[in-house]
C-alpha cells in the first residue's frame, strides 16, 4: 500500500480540508468496515464467538501493534485513553513518602493532574522549566536525586509539537535508574518509533488522533522487565488468566501486560483500531513519518514570504507532525475564521495556530492552507 492509493479511503478529502490530525483523527473506510464487521457479527451470533474474539484481540490484534512499535505483544495491553494508561502507571507504583516525579511544565493536563493527586500520599513534582517549548536531557538530569522514582514526558508536546529526545532521555533514566514514562499519543502514527532500541519502561497512547482508530481505544506498552514495578489497582476477572473457572478465586496476575486489562475489552473499536494499525504497517511507518515532515516543511517554507512566525522548532531532532506559527500582528483568533471559512481546518494552542498534517493529506492541501492565510 502507498500513499497515495491510500487517500481514496478518507472520505473527509472530499469534504474539507483538514489538518487537525493532533485532535482528532478522521475515520477511514476500512475502520468503519472493521467496526461494522463485527458489530455484525454480535448481531448475528451473540457471545458464541467470543473465544474467537479474545484469540483475534490477544494474539492476531496485540502482535500487528507490537510489529509497529517493536515491542513484544506479551507487553501490549488495551486500554480505552491515554490517560487511563499514564493511570496504571500513577497509581500501581509503590510509592513512598518523599519520592518525587518529575515533568515537564508544558504538559498536557492527563500528564499533570495524576501526579498531583500523589500529593497525599506524599509524592512530590519536579517540574523541567521549558524555554521557548523545549529542554533538554541536561534539564531533566540536574533534578534527578535519590528519591526521583519516574520521569513522565511526552514523546511530543501537544502544544507546539516540540520532540523528546528519546534516546538521550532514555540512556539518562536508565543510568540514573529511574523509569521513564511515555505520553506517545502525539507519536504513534505520526511517526516512526522502535521501543526496543530505547530504554522506555511505559508508554500509552489513544488511537482517536493520529492512528486514526476510533474513539475509546488504546495501547498501553509495559516493557517485559518493568511489569513488577506496577501493581494493578483496577482489578477483574480479565487480570488473571483462569479461562472461565469463575469460582476459582485464585487472584494469580497473568504473567504479562494483560494484567491491566481487568474486564471484557472495547471489542468494536480494537477491530477499528486493528484495521487503522494494519493501514498504517502496511504504508511504514518510517514512509509516513518523511512524508509528514515534508507537509510541515512545506507550510515552513510558504511562511516565510507571509510574514509569519514559526513557533515550533525546526531543529532536524525536534520536529513532529505539529507545526504551529502565529502572526505578529493578526489575532490567532481573526486568522483561524479565515481558515473556517474556506473550509481549512486547524487548532489553536497557546495563542498560535497548530497545523497537524497525516498520510492523507497531500500538498495541494498544504498550498491550500497558506493561500486562505491572510
Amino acid at each position: 500500500m502507498d500513499i497515495l492509493s491510500v487517500r481514496k479511503e478518507f472520505p473527509i478529502k472530499r469534504k474539507r480540508v483538514y489538518l487537525n490530525n493532533a485532535s482528532i483523527g478522521p475515520l477511514s473506510n476500512p475502520v468503519i468496515s472493521a467496526v461494522d464487521a463485527f458489530m455484525a457479527d454480535v448481531r448475528d451470533n451473540g457471545r458464541n464467538n467470543y473465544p474467537q474474539w479474545c484469540e483475534r484481540a490477544d494474539h492476531i490484534i496485540k502482535n500487528r501493534i507490537a510489529d509497529m512499535i517493536g515491542a513484544k505483544k506479551s507487553e501490549i495491553a488495551f486500554i480505552k485513553n491515554t490517560t487511563e494508561g499514564i493511570l496504571i502507571v500513577a497509581n500501581g507504583i509503590d510509592w513512598q513518602p518523599g519520592d518525587n516525579v518529575i515533568i515537564a511544565d508544558i504538559e498536557y493536563p492527563s500528564n499533570v493532574y495524576c501526579w498531583m493527586n500523589l500529593k497525599r500520599r506524599g509524592v512530590q513534582i519536579r517540574w523541567i522549566r521549558s524555554r521557548a517549548g523545549r529542554f533538554t536531557a541536561d534539564d531533566i538530569e540536574v533534578l534527578i536525586d535519590r528519591h526521583t522514582r519516574l520521569v513522565s514526558l511526552s514523546a511530543v508536546q501537544f502544544s507546539n509539537g516540540f520532540r523528546l529526545d528519546l534516546e538521550k532521555v532514555g540512556e539518562l533514566c536508565h543510568a540514573r535508574q529511574v523509569l521513564l514514562n511515555l505520553d506517545a499519543i502525539q507519536f504513534l502514527g505520526a511517526l516512526h518509533l522502535d521501543v526496543s532500541r530505547y530504554h522506555i519502561d511505559f508508554l500509552s497512547a489513544g488511537g482517536h488522533k493520529w492512528l486514526m482508530a476510533p474513539i475509546g481505544t488504546g495501547i498501553f506498552y509495559c516493557r517485559q522487565n518493568s511489569l513488577a514495578q506496577l501493581h494493578p489497582t483496577n482489578v477483574g476477572y480479565h487480570s488473571v488468566d483462569k479461562s472461565e473457572d469463575d469460582i476459582n478465586y485464585d487472584l494469580t496476575f497473568k504473567p504479562h501486560a494483560g494484567r491491566f486489562e481487568e474486564a471484557i475489552v472495547n471489542f468494536p473499536g480494537i477491530w477499528g483500531l486493528d484495521a487503522a494499525v494494519d493501514m498504517i504497517t502496511r504504508i511504514g511507518t518510517r514512509r509516513i513519518e518523511e512524508h509528514i515532515l515534508k507537509l510541515t516543511r512545506l507550510a515552513h517554507e510558504g511562511l516565510k514570504p507571509r510574514n509569519y512566525q514559526v513557533v515550533s522548532s525546526f531543529v532536524d531532532k525536534e520536529r513532529s507532525g505539529i507545526f504551529c506559527f502565529k502572526h505578529p500582528a493578526l489575532p490567532t483568533q481573526q486568522i483561524w475564521g479565515r481558515l473556517e471559512d474556506a473550509n481549512i481546518h486547524l487548532a489553536i494552542r497557546e495563542g498560535a495556530l497548530r497545523m497537524s498534517p497525516s498520510f492523507y493529506n497531500d500538498e495541494d492541501e498544504i498550498n491550500a492552507m497558506l493561500a486562505a492565510l491572510p
